[in-house]
């Protein structure tokens, strides 16, 4: 199982993501460009010692990272708030890549057709969205709970 962030826009939630990518033992993709230098303080910072015990790969844009996935035959499950599915009715994969959409902007459209899921976290009416890395932790958390006998 792994995380992607697309396009992400805050250093600290691509800081925090790395933290829980290392915490639970997954890996992480980070899709480019970012709004910030990838060394930038603040990730640096919000990652603390973690990032040396993750397996970070970094891809120069969405095609790059779309080609890595169709080579692996890995699944893309996209969250978002416009899922159609919610994230306790999606049956996660070991090898799945869950992927998060950049804090301003989410995905575009042609990111979001290639996904081959879409799936939402349910929220209270009237509430937009989760903060991306809190969003991450309830989905990656969700996809290992449901697989964590599958290896």
């Amino acid at each position: 199982m792994r995380l992607a962030l697309y396009q992400p826009d805050i250093a600290g939630n691509l800081g925090t993501s790395m933290r829980l990518c290392a915490c639970l033992g997954i890996g992480l993709d980070v899709i480019e460009p970012c709004g910030f230098p990838l060394g930038d303080r603040q990730l640096k910072r919000a990652a603390m010692d973690y990032g040396e015990a993750i397996d970070v790969v970094r891809h120069a844009d969405w095609d790059s990272f779309l080609n890595m996935t169709r080579d692996a035959a890995q699944r893309i499950v996209l969250m978002s708030s416009k899922g159609a599915q919610t994230l306790y009715d999606t049956g996660f994969r070991s090898d799945d890549i869950i992927l998060m959409g950049s804090e301003s902007t989410g995905v575009p459209e042609k990111v979001a057709k290639e996904a081959n899921l879409i799936s939402r976290i349910e929220m209270q009416p009237g509430m937009r969205c989760l903060n991306v890395a809190v969003a991450a932790g309830i989905a990656v958390s969700e996809a290992i709970r449901q697989t964590r006998y599958v290896k």
